[in-house]
């Protein structure tokens, strides 16, 4: 297998941890050790055995997230070490050489980088900014073929925050029926919604559904490193060997503060606490875009941090992602990691003086390229 260089999390892999400001997440400031546990929890935590627990989760955390998915038992529920090793053990153990997949985009392009490089051939659909990002049915239509073994996508979606109509969601589900084919939705950023209504996840309205989520995004625990595939039975059984290969299981602490996190009374605290962030950081964000005179043009997101923004200069995303990181010291993710140029992805989910000092940072940048360009 030959990989493709994932654009974007080389990117950040180098540059998050050295700029002074980070608008490159996608998820909201993270919650401390301290925000999440109890003082008696911790003190239960502290005489943690630091072995290896069930390697495809603990009976107990696989119970609580059993309870988000309508209808599933705990065998249809497969613990990862993040939703990234998800979709790649998804991608590892399903994808053969010449497979059609159909990928939704833009969108977080590690399932496209994996599907290419075990071999198969991948077919695009693209949200479309002049339908409110929401796919072309007709088009897809038209992608979707009898050779279709899985249609990959991502809702609500990253980068533009849009969250599929109900419409949209059955066109898919009929189309995968026609074909035999798989949907692998990648879920995450459910529970991050602005209005505080939580997406309709696929599971439940399809036997051939897999669904990947986990506590990184809506839930502000990303160095938890804890995501979760949901399927069918014999789907999870066929997966679970290649997770031998890879992280082998969850760290024990990880599995602890996640069952914490997802408990029935904590999980409704985290997520209010987010959509409180989400409104709070969004009308700051969208002011500022207001003020530059007619620099960016954007759809406000439904859900998640983020909000993908195109822009009227004629310098390509990269390099203008580049200066920003060479002369201001501030890193957000250019659009053609998307593979869609002349788009910029801000996260807004940071602490608001930070945000504020970063914008003003980027401010400075976009006048001294325009002046430029002029």
């Amino acid at each position: 297998m030959k990989i493709e260089t994932f654009k974007m999390e080389r990117m950040q892999s180098t540059w998050e941890n050295v700029v002074d400001y980070n608008l490159s997440e996608s998820g909201v400031h993270p919650l401390s050790l301290n925000e999440l546990v109890s003082p008696t929890e911790l003190k239960e935590i502290l005489k943690t055995g630091l072995g290896y627990i069930q390697s495809n989760g603990t009976p107990e955390l696989k119970e609580e997230i059993r309870k988000l998915y309508s209808g599933a038992n705990s065998e249809q529920i497969f613990v990862t070490s993040g939703s990234s090793e998800a979709n790649y053990l998804l991608m590892w153990s399903n994808i053969d050489p010449g497979d059609e997949v159909i990928f939704m985009l833009p969108n977080y392009m590690q399932m496209w980088g994996l599907a290419r490089g075990f071999g198969a051939r991948v077919k695009p659909f693209f949200l479309r900014e002049s339908l409110n990002w929401a796919p072309d049915l007709d088009e897809l239509k038209k992608l979707v073929t009898k050779k279709t073994k899985m249609i990959v996508i991502t809702n609500p979606n990253n980068p533009t925050g849009s969250i599929l109509s109900k419409e949209a969601m059955e066109t898919i589900i009929n189309l995968a029926e026609k074909t035999g084919a798989w949907i692998l939705a990648d879920e995450v950023y459910q529970g991050a919604e602005l209005t505080g209504q939580t997406t309709p996840s696929f599971w439940g309205k399809y036997d051939k559904v897999i669904v990947v989520n986990g506590l990184s995004k809506a839930y502000g625990l990303p160095g938890l490193r804890a995501g979760w595939i949901v399927g069918p039975e014999d789907f999870i059984k066929k997966t679970w060997p290649y997770h031998d290969y890879t992280t082998i299981s969850l760290s024990v602490l990880s599995d602890r503060l996640a069952r914490i996190a997802l408990s029935p009374a904590n999980r409704e605290k985290i997520l209010k606490r987010t959509r409180q962030i989400l409104n709070t950081n969004f009308p700051i964000i969208e002011s500022w875009f207001s003020k530059q005179d007619g620099l960016f043009h954007f759809l406000p997101p439904q859900a998640g941090a983020i909000v993908f923004v195109g822009y009227n200069l004629k310098i390509n995303s990269t390099r203008l992602v580049e200066k920003l990181i060479h002369k201001k010291s501030v890193l957000i993710v250019p659009g053609d990691h998307f593979e869609m140029d002349y788009y910029l992805r801000f996260g807004f989910g940071s602490e608001q003086k930070y945000l504020l000092a970063a914008l003003e940072r980027i401010e400075e940048a976009l006048k001294e390229v325009r002046i430029k360009e002029s």
